[in-house]
């Protein structure tokens, strides 16, 4: 009897089974060893850069040749000649202030170079209301063949942090299969753990995107390979000023407060353009809330370059608290227009030609994503004049290779 029944014994088991409720599947925490970094819960933004960074940094024009005397005469005359009042505040020695590794792994400056060691220097700076920086390369070496930090990020990020410095480039050369991602947090973790705050500046050249990864991890990212002193095109390994602006340009949803599109630092004054062509490259970079980086020599610095460089109503573009990358909103051949929203409700207006003729460009509100019965005031930042209000347009000639940057507010 017990044989006959069993198959309706047990079809009723499982018909009760597969009525009862099924019990919550357990959730794991994410494997450490697997989850990339920028997807971490637990990982947050280290609260620096709320404005794009500014400062001066040496390798544009001093590359490897650069000493313990060129910092210290930079830091005297930004600290005089208008720089610092302006926003420049940080003061960066790029690649070869290297020396060799100690005994315990630490690196040293070299002394050749840097007689009164970077402690000092840094404490010359820090004396002149400035902040010091420097730089090392996520590879075994740096580009310039120095020691990398591959292998010491902790022990770098507690060097640098006993030296007062206030920020690291972090180059990507020698890095043979390193994943970008976990190389740079892990450099990222080690600045947090020396218990400084240092900003820190990722230049691994926009080869692994990381606008997409990148904004808990570092301050800025260089979005392209290394700029040169050159209206536009390729030159070997780095590119003019236009080719760079077109490359960084669509990226302007990435950036943001404390996390910053970086189409690297700043040619101005080194003598390979026209004011015209440095004044356009400024604006640009203003308009792309880039860090502004000066990379000239500041102590011999002409009054062209001057003006340039402590053009205030332009800085002041770049530095709105908005924090919204300005971008391309028309262009028809050689002649564009971009717009940056800014944080009074008004708009920073670029009209630039690109061409090497004069073209006269016009700029309808709608563009600007506002209504043409507006009417906003007018301020030329090159002209440094007040040009009334305006409603439904702009329009102005601009010369070859040129801008006409404007403010508009409500």
């Amino acid at each position: 009897m017990l044989k006959k029944s069993f198959p309706h014994l047990l079809a009723a088991l499982l018909l009760l089974g597969a009525a009862a409720p099924v019990p919550a599947q357990e959730v794991l925490d994410p494997d450490p060893n697997t989850l990339a970094p920028s997807k971490d819960p637990r990982r947050t933004a280290n609260g620096l850069a709320p404005t794009p960074p500014m400062g001066w940094n040496s390798w544009n024009k001093f590359a490897c040749k650069v000493d313990e005397a060129t910092i210290r005469a930079t830091a005297d005359a930004i600290a005089s000649n208008g720089m610092q009042a302006a926003g420049y505040q940080y003061i960066v020695i790029d690649d070869c202030w290297h020396g060799t590794r100690d005994a315990n792994g630490f690196i040293t400056e070299d002394r050749a170079r840097f007689p009164g060691g970077l402690k000092a220097l840094s404490d010359y700076v820090h004396a002149k209301g400035l902040k010091f920086g420097i730089y090392s390369d996520a590879g075994t070496k740096t580009c310039g063949g120095r020691p990398g930090s591959q292998g010491h990020e902790y022990q770098d990020a507690l060097q640098y942090a006993r030296w007062g410095v206030d920020y690291l480039k972090y180059d990507w050369c020698s890095t043979g299969v390193r994943n970008a991602e976990e190389a740079y947090a892990l450099m990222s973790d080690a600045l947090r753990a020396s218990g400084r705050a240092i900003l820190f500046s990722m230049c691994e050249w926009g080869n692994s995107k990381p606008w997409l990864w990148a904004s808990k991890i570092g301050n800025m990212w260089r979005t392209t390979g290394d700029i040169t002193d050159k209206w536009t095109g390729h030159h070997g390994y780095s590119w003019g000023v236009t080719s760079i602006a077109d490359m960084n340009e669509p990226l302007w949803p990435y950036a943001g407060p404390g996390h910053w599109n970086d189409p690297d630092m700043l040619e101005v004054g080194n003598g390979g353009m026209t004011d015209t062509e440095y004044r356009s490259h400024f604006s640009l970079w203003a308009m792309m809330a880039a860090p502004l980086i000066a990379g000239n020599d500041v102590v011999a610095m002409d009054a062209a370059t001057r003006a340039i460089l402590l053009n205030t109503d332009v800085i002041a573009v770049d530095q709105d608290a908005l924090g919204i990358q300005g971008h391309r909103v028309w262009k028809d051949g050689d002649r564009e227009v971009w717009s940056k929203p800014l944080s009074d409700g008004g708009r920073a207006l670029l009209l630039f030609n690109r061409g090497d003729a004069p073209a006269t460009i016009a700029a309808d509100w709608a563009m600007l994503g506002l209504p043409r019965s507006v009417r906003l005031q007018v301020r030329d930042l090159w002209a440094h004049r007040e040009l009334g209000k305006r409603s439904g347009h702009y329009q102005a000639a601009v010369p070859p290779h040129g801008v006409v940057m404007l403010r508009l507010k409500p």
